[in-house]
């Protein structure tokens, strides 16, 4: 099974679509995208260019396309919608990245006390201070 991102003008992922792998297949037996992009013009009045293949294994594009995502014909890519406001793209790193970087390492004690399942160490993104914070939800 095939997978394409519909999108509309200003590249925002507005649904994806199966299709059977044989809609795709040209006179050599092998997958074009073309082919599919067609089909969906035809069976559902949406145009072919806006129409674009996704792998469901990340085989190819990066991520999956997901609705309120992007499609970056640029890097022949699909981004996520965007996690925070204040966020930017990383687009080395190919993902969203907050303005201050990644979150903090834990300390050899916090990840000990996870493994320990006696702790549940992580940061989380606080946009309201632009900041990671260190939340213990003690278990």
């Amino acid at each position: 099974m095939a997978h394409f991102a519909k999108i509309d003008d200003d590249n925002l992922i507005l649904a994806v679509h199966c299709v059977d792998n044989h809609n795709l297949l040209d006179e050599n037996n092998e997958e074009q995208e073309l082919l599919g992009q067609q089909y969906l013009q035809t069976h559902s009045n949406w145009p072919a260019e806006k129409w674009i293949q996704t792998s469901y294994n990340l085989n190819f594009r990066v991520n999956f396309a997901q609705l309120g995502g992007t499609w970056d014909a640029t890097n022949d890519m699909f981004w996520p919608a965007k996690p925070y406001p204040s966020w930017v793209k990383n687009v080395s790193a190919k993902e969203w990245q907050s303005p201050v970087g990644d979150a903090p390492d834990l300390t050899e004690e916090q990840i000990s006390q996870n493994n320990a399942l006696t702790h549940l160490w992580f940061y989380n993104w606080n946009e309201d201070n632009g900041r990671w914070d260190l939340t213990d939800d003690n278990l």
